[in-house]
């Protein structure tokens, strides 16, 4: 396809991708400031990193829930509850007077989380031109890694007012992302689009989901990429540099920098590949290179080593997520798939929990070699389950 035969996208893509951009701006003011405010309770490390653990964990434990509620109410009112629960719970952390408190309003927050995230990615795939659904699925992550870069510029501006300060702001950005949604798809008639009354359009289930290959090989990937990319990658990397390398946080943070930016360069290429080459290919070449980029990160001599090994990871992942992005759109089409989309996120939150777990293990018992040895084996695996499937872009003129 030429570029003067691009679609154009619907103003409705561009006010969830702006909507997307607020969350993770927010997001990345407020992560920081989390574990710290819970040691202002007096307690110890370990629980307050377990605040982290705890919205992690209500995210997969509630994501079967999100599904149904966005197939029984709808994409739109269940973005909006979502977001405002996550408002509510981070606007009220602020002022939480014990430890208790705190979690519990953490763990209400992922629910919210859970059913924000699941209905958002619903609504894009509905929004999404099908001859389009890669270049949407790269500029939403791009609004996503931004957000995710600009939040910690500004984190240390805004937690200079104090600790509670980040989620006082936190809550405003979700209030104005839930704002800028609510108001752009008042009155959108995209195709497929009357959330409101979802027994206007046909519905798909997870269980015939699971029917479709390429779905099947999209929970593998999916799993292996929320294991390496959004668990190993921020857990177990930032030791390595502490332990192999000796640098502080500073330096860890520079090498997880480096996977950002490889993420940036390739990202929008990313989107125009999946739509004219194929999701398949892209998602193969990226599992290949995170492959070899795990493999031989933990022999990394110097930190100028570990920077260009995960700037190269970081560009693999570019080619992957949206890949992966598209595929889904590819299974569920027009219809309404809350709980195969639910599906999919709670695939992606699983890999992201047992990640950290099951390779910080295996460095205590093993090292670092093992660990990132293993990770680089299942992405190895999820490559080759891809490559006995057909490419998903033939689902869009196929009736499931």
């Amino acid at each position: 396809m030429s570029n003067t035969q691009k679609p154009k996208l619907p103003f409705e893509v561009w006010a969830l991708v702006a909507g997307g951009f607020a969350v993770a701006l927010g997001y990345g003011i407020v992560a920081p400031a989390i574990p710290q405010f819970a040691l202002e309770f007096g307690v110890s490390n370990f629980a307050a990193s377990a605040i982290v653990s705890a919205f992690a964990l209500m995210r997969l434990l509630s994501a079967p829930l999100a599904g149904w509620v966005v197939g029984r109410f709808g994409e739109r009112r269940s973005y909006t509850t979502g977001i405002l629960i996550v408002a509510a719970s981070t606007g009220a952390a602020a002022f939480a007077a014990d430890y208790t408190q705190f979690v519990v309003l953490r763990g209400l927050g992922g629910i919210g989380s859970t059913m924000f995230t699941v209905a958002a990615t619903a609504l894009l795939i509905k929004v999404s031109p099908p001859a389009a659904r890669g270049r949407v699925a790269s500029l939403n992550s791009a609004g996503f890694l931004l957000g995710g870069l600009l939040g910690p510029v500004f984190g240390g501006l805004v937690a200079s007012f104090g600790l509670r300060a980040p989620f006082v702001f936190y809550f405003f950005t979700l209030v104005v992302a839930a704002s800028v949604v609510a108001i752009a798809l008042r009155n959108s008639t995209f195709a497929g689009a009357t959330s409101a009354s979802p027994t206007h359009t046909e519905s798909i289930g997870f269980v015939q989901a699971l029917g479709v290959s390429q779905y099947r090989a999209l929970l593998a990937s999916v799993f292996t990429f929320g294991w390496a990319s959004f668990g190993v990658r921020v857990s177990v990397i930032p030791i390595f540099v502490k332990v192999a390398l000796d640098g502080d946080a500073g330096v860890a943070a520079w090498v997880l920098a480096a996977y950002a930016a490889g993420n940036a360069i390739l990202i929008f290429p990313s989107g125009r590949w999946n739509d004219t080459v194929g999701r398949k290919p892209m998602i193969i070449v990226g599992l290949t290179v995170l492959t070899a980029t795990y493999a031989v990160f933990p022999a990394s001599s110097s930190l100028w080593v570990a920077l260009l090994v995960m700037f190269v990871a970081g560009a693999g992942s570019a080619l992957v997520n949206p890949g992966q992005q598209a595929t889904l759109a590819d299974v569920v089409g027009l219809r309404n798939g809350g709980s195969v989309v639910a599906g999919y996120s709670m695939t992606s939150d699983l890999g992201g929990v047992l990640g950290p777990l099951i390779a910080g293990a295996i460095v205590d018992f093993a090292g670092f070699g093992w660990a990132f040895g293993v990770t680089a084996a299942i992405l190895a695996a999820a490559a080759v389950i891809w490559s006995f499937v057909p490419d998903s872009r033939r689902l869009q003129k196929q009736h499931l």
